[in-house]
C-alpha cells in the first residue's frame, strides 16, 4: 500500500509518502513541504497548496491520501488556514478518485509512538526509527505527513474490516427493511382483494 500523507498548512503543507503493509518494514517514497508565502492573497496561496498537492500525486501516484483532522484550536485564524489546505488535499485526491482518511493528531501520535500525547520531538525521532532514516526530516511538518502515512498504513486493515462489516450490516438492514415494506404492502393488496371478491 502507497499512502500520501499531508499534515495541511497554508504556509507550510507537510507532504510524505511511505509505502508497505502493517507488521512489514516500510519504505520511505518521497517527503517535503509545500510552500506558500504569507503575505500573498488567500486564493493563491491556495492554489499553490493545490499545484503542489498534485505533483506529488503525479509523481507518485498514492492508492491512498491520508489527512490530519482538523480540531478546533484557539487561533482560530491558524485553524481556518489548516481547514483550508486540508480541503485542497482532500479535492485533489477526491478528482482522482483516491480514498481519503482522516486521522486526528492524538491517533497519529498513538499509532507511531504509543503515546497519543506524544510531542513532536518524540514523533520524529519515532519516524526516523520506523523509516531507518538517518535523521529526523525537517521541518516538523514533514515528519508529521510522515507519521500520517504510517498511521494510515498501520490502521487502514481494521478500518477497511470494521469499513466492511457496516457496509455489510446496512445492506441486511436495507434487504429486510425493503422485504417488510414489500410484505406490507402485499397484505393490504390481499385483504382488498377480499373485500371485492
Amino acid at each position: 500500500m502507497r499512502v500520501l500523507g499531508v499534515d495541511p498548512g497554508l504556509t507550510r503543507c507537510g507532504v510524505g509518502v511511505v509505502e508497505g503493509v502493517a507488521g512489514r518494514p516500510l519504505t520511505l517514497r518521497g517527503v517535503g513541504v509545500v510552500r506558500t508565502p504569507a503575505d500573498a492573497e488567500l486564493g493563491l496561496r491556495l492554489v499553490a497548496v493545490e499545484q503542489g498537492i498534485e505533483r506529488w500525486l503525479d509523481e507518485y501516484a498514492p492508492e491512498y491520501v491520508a489527512v490530519e483532522r482538523v480540531f478546533s484550536q484557539h487561533n482560530v485564524r491558524t485553524v481556518m488556514g489548516t481547514a483550508q489546505a486540508s480541503a485542497v488535499a482532500m479535492l485533489c485526491a477526491a478528482r482522482r478518485g483516491i480514498p481519503v482518511a482522516l486521522h486526528t493528531p492524538s491517533e497519529v501520535k498513538a499509532a507511531v509512538t504509543g503515546n497519543g500525547r506524544a510531542d513532536k520531538a518524540q514523533v520524529g525521532a519515532m519516524v526516523t526509527r520506523l523509516l531507518r532514516l538517518d535523521a529526523p526530516p525537517k521541518p516538523a511538518d514533514a515528519a508529521d505527513a510522515l507519521a500520517l502515512a504510517i498511521c494510515h498504513i498501520w490502521r487502514a486493515p481494521a478500518q477497511n474490516r470494521l469499513q466492511q462489516a457496516v457496509a455489510q450490516n446496512r445492506l441486511q438492514q436495507a434487504a429486510a427493511l425493503h422485504a417488510a415494506q414489500a410484505a406490507s404492502q402485499a397484505a393490504p393488496h390481499h385483504a382488498s382483494k377480499g373485500r371485492t371478491a
